[in-house]
């Protein structure tokens, strides 16, 4: 039997191993992490430098120790309270202790089902808008679609009508670049030298303040109006610190571009990977179909539609099982920790994979199948190993909101389409999120 230092060590995958595979890694790192949990176990440590490691887990009780159990002693890493921050600024997302619990607090009212429930006709108009660029009988790739649905609904939440188009198209360009040039720069971190000196950051960052300064505009422009528009600007903007306070203008602004970011980024490529899984299983159409049939009366109360469309929520929730576009969480240790006998030192760079966590053969009854049907009874029973919107108290602050914009999308799209896959396999592209790929499908328009 091992002794016990011996049980202790986390397997470990040499940088060998890591550089032979690296240009495999840079397109898309999914395979070599399954090759490795399936060699090594649900937890291993990979070399990627002199002294320098990071731990990845699939182990979904580890995750939530570190997400809930213990919280308090992980915070999130370099790579989003340092380089994501030069692109979105401080905020929600991107904050630690005191300044994030502040900001929690003050933002959570802005998203209580109360007060969505006022956002829910404007998320539905700004769909269907989006959804009269689609033509039927043809090849269509679908992710730009979903893409500028799903930029636009944030838009519309949050400033009703105060943004012109010119500025919210170039703010969308501003949040897609920042995203590319962060994957260079993790990515191919031995050439952030070059990025530097050749300014191509300095360009990326000079659009950052472009980006900020049309926000900054949008905001002086309603405070100048002195109008209610009930949407979340008005929220933000009357919100008040414990102190009585409200929010100073730069931390308005971070937290803004963070909604932007975050809340159209994950939106879109959740929706495209939905209506992929829906093409290739047209009965989970039809019960979603008859599902909307049977709810029409409740079309006037959105709220009431939304909570009653069930199978589609069964179809959401399978399909964010499936896909995740938030696929790891990233922490690191502030003390030495131990879990199941593992040791932990200060400082360990943990990436859980959430991507290997919903698809673990030990958690799911045949992980890889698309079956809606496992969540007839809500996602609630798989808590400990479901995390769409991560957990513990850095659970997506926007997860309703985002629920709720995919029920509306999902639901009036197959109202008046029927879809069909014009693909093969369902292609991923994991870059800061999961993005799809190639997600080319054909609608028809349903004879009702």
């Amino acid at each position: 039997m091992a002794n016990m230092s011996e049980e202790s060590k986390i397997p470990e995958v040499s940088i060998f191993r890591f550089i032979r595979d690296s240009i495999n890694i840079l397109k898309n790192p999914l395979p070599f992490h399954l090759k490795n949990f399936q060699e090594k176990g649900n937890t291993f440590k990979l070399k990627i430098g002199f002294n320098n490691y990071v731990i990845f887990s699939r182990d979904a009780a580890f995750a939530e120790y570190v997400l809930q159990k213990n919280h308090k002693n992980y915070t999130k890493s370099k790579i989003q309270t340092v380089d994501l921050v030069k692109y979105v600024g401080r905020g929600l997302l991107t904050s630690e202790g005191e300044l994030w619990k502040k900001q929690r607090q003050l933002i959570q009212p802005a998203f209580h089902k109360k007060q969505l429930a006022n956002l829910l006709d404007t998320l539905l108009e700004a769909i269907q808008t989006e959804y009269k660029r689609i033509s039927t009988g043809k090849k269509i790739d679908v992710f730009p679609i979903f893409n500028d649905l799903a930029f636009q609904t944030v838009v519309k939440s949050l400033f009703s009508a105060a943004a012109n188009p010119q500025d919210i198209k170039h703010l969308q360009h501003i949040t897609e670049a920042g995203q590319r040039m962060l994957v260079k720069e993790l990515r191919q971190s031995y050439l952030v030298w070059w990025f530097k000196a050749s300014g191509i950051l300095k360009k990326h960052l000079d659009l950052v303040q472009e980006a900020r300064q049309i926000l900054k505009n949008i905001v002086d422009t309603r405070r100048a109006l002195g109008e209610r528009q009930d949407d979340l600007l008005d929220m933000l903007l009357e919100a008040r610190y414990e102190d009585g306070n409200f929010m100073d203008e730069e931390q308005l602004i971070d937290e803004i571009l963070i909604l932007f970011t975050a809340g159209h980024e994950t939106t879109s490529n959740a929706l495209t990977f939905i209506f992929q899984l829906l093409a290739l299983h047209p009965e989970w159409q039809e019960k979603i179909y008859q599902e909307i049939e049977s709810n029409e009366d409740e079309r006037q109360d959105l709220m009431a539609f939304v909570m009653k469309s069930k199978v589609c929520q069964q179809v959401i929730e399978e399909g964010m099982r499936l896909y995740p576009p938030a696929y790891f969480i990233d922490r690191v240790n502030v003390e030495e920790d131990t879990f199941e006998g593992k040791i932990f030192e200060k400082g360990s760079n943990l990436l859980f994979s959430v991507y290997e966590i919903h698809r673990h053969p030990d958690l799911w009854e045949r992980p890889l199948e698309f079956r809606p049907e496992r969540f007839e009874d809500g996602s609630r029973k798989f808590s400990s190993q479901y995390f769409p919107f991560g957990a513990g108290p850095r659970k997506c602050i926007g997860n309703n909101f985002a629920m709720f914009e995919m029920i509306l999308a999902v639901t009036e799209l197959i109202r008046n389409y029927k879809i069909y896959p014009e693909f093969e396999t369902i292609e991923i592209k994991p870059l800061i999120t999961l993005k799809p790929k190639n997600a080319i499908l054909r609608f028809e328009k349903r004879k009702n």
